[in-house]
């Protein structure tokens, strides 16, 4: 037989399997979210739920930005089911009652009881946000620092695919069979994520934490030693202030964008084509983008490019204000926007992601993602009145300004203190 006619083709390459773990697991995370807020409030609403007790239920979200109280627990506590690891053996069950709790949202009447389908919704949210703890913690440590952006990127593509499913799907399912089926499908769905935990997620490099004798010392190892270590490391102060600032001038821009667009004079479904999948294309797009960007620069200089990107993308609402009703100018908006704010969240992610150490993941990533998101709820609810006093274009100047104090903490962080790169570990 000749030479030819024995070569064998080269194999295909294999899927990336913390990759993949990584997307599905994104999509476990994204699923209970809107049964939390957008979905929720559309069900009060189509209920005849009052707009004041509709409003409140954004209180119901709180769980996510207090995850760091419970943090702690997951990274120190034997699991339920420790026979699969540190992080799989909480995640398992957590998602066996989110699915159990969102069956249970099923059987709630908001017309009838609103307080019952409140309380099966706060329960829906703290296990979320416990969930956000062990997955967060599964995706650093199964990653090296250069793939961390990669893996930012499959997470946020399940992550937003299951926003879809749980906003847009679940109405679409409401219209033709109600709301009982949309839930009970929704908790059908959760299988998803049980199913990459217990058959496609790896622990590559979890490592077990022997315990301290004594109740003071494990308190001490669980609570105190995370937040020591961050609170000793070289430069700590930059590094919380840069961590509570780098996100501030998009937050105060995206507070108003649903009101400026209305102000300028689009309609519902000019906002609803640009901003639907279009959006999320261009976000998905800007994730991915910088997850590869991260992988090639490094997440210092991936970091600088893209917080920079990121900061001059508020011009485009200052072209749109001056250009007024123009679609063209909207579509454009929205591509430039939703690109660097996924460029950006990819690095920034990356770059917390490596702060952590992998003796205190899940506390240690739980307290930074928290102290990104408290300064931004509390200014970003200014921006109303702020926009209100200056008009649109001044205000979407302020805006990009706001970015600046961020950009300069990192670059003076990143050159006094450069985050590790190549697989380095804490």
């Amino acid at each position: 037989m000749s030479a030819r006619l024995r070569r064998i083709p080269p194999p295909l390459p294999r899927p990336d399997r913390a990759l993949a773990a990584l997307l599905l697991l994104g999509f476990s995370a994204g699923l209970p979210l809107p049964l939390t807020g957008f979905t929720l409030r559309q069900w009060f609403a189509e209920a005849g739920v009052p707009l004041g007790e509709i409003g409140l239920t954004a209180l119901i979200g709180l769980a996510y930005t207090f995850k760091f109280v419970w943090a702690p627990v997951l990274d120190h506590a034997r699991p339920p089911l420790a026979a699969l690891g540190r992080r799989r053996g909480w995640l398992a069950p957590v998602q066996i009652a989110l699915a159990l709790a969102i069956a249970a949202l099923a059987f709630t009447d908001p017309a009838g009881d609103a307080r019952a389908t409140v309380l099966v919704a706060v329960a829906i949210a703290f296990l979320s946000a416990t969930q956000d703890i062990a997955i967060d913690a599964f995706r650093i440590e199964s990653l090296p620092p250069s793939r961390q952006g990669l893996g930012l990127a499959a997470y946020v593509w399940g992550y937003r695919i299951a926003l879809l499913a749980a906003s847009p799907g679940a109405f679409t399912i409401a219209e033709y069979a109600g709301w009982r089926v949309a839930f009970l499908s929704l908790a059908a769905l959760m299988g998803v994520g049980l199913a990459t935990t217990l058959f496609v997620a790896r622990e590559l490099r979890a490592r077990a934490i022997p315990a301290p004798a004594g109740w003071g010392a494990r308190l001490r190892l669980a609570v105190v030693d995370p937040f020591r270590d961050m609170l000793t490391r070289p430069g700590w102060p930059l590094i919380l202030g840069f961590v509570a600032l780098f996100k501030l001038g998009e937050a105060l821009a995206g507070v108003m964008t649903a009101p400026f667009y209305r102000a300028l004079g689009f309609s519902r479904l000019d906002v609803a084509a640009v901003s639907g999948v279009f959006g999320l294309a261009a976000t998905l797009a800007g994730v991915t983008l910088g997850g590869v960007l991260v992988a090639g620069i490094g997440v210092g200089r991936a970091l600088i490019a893209t917080g920079l990107m990121q900061m001059l993308s508020n011009l485009m609402y200052v072209a749109l204000a001056e250009a007024g009703r123009s679609v063209p100018m909207l579509w454009l908006q929205v591509a430039v926007e939703n690109t660097t704010d996924g460029l950006a969240d990819a690095a920034f992610v990356a770059y917390l992601s490596g702060l952590t150490s992998t003796a205190f993941t899940a506390t240690q990533y739980a307290l930074l993602s928290s102290l990104a998101a408290v300064p931004l709820r509390t200014l970003g609810a200014s921006s109303g009145y702020l926009a209100e006093a200056l008009g649109w274009t001044p205000f979407f100047l302020l805006t990009t300004a706001a970015a600046l104090p961020g950009m300069a903490l990192m670059l003076v962080l990143l050159r006094r203190f450069p985050p590790r790169e190549n697989g380095e570990t804490a």
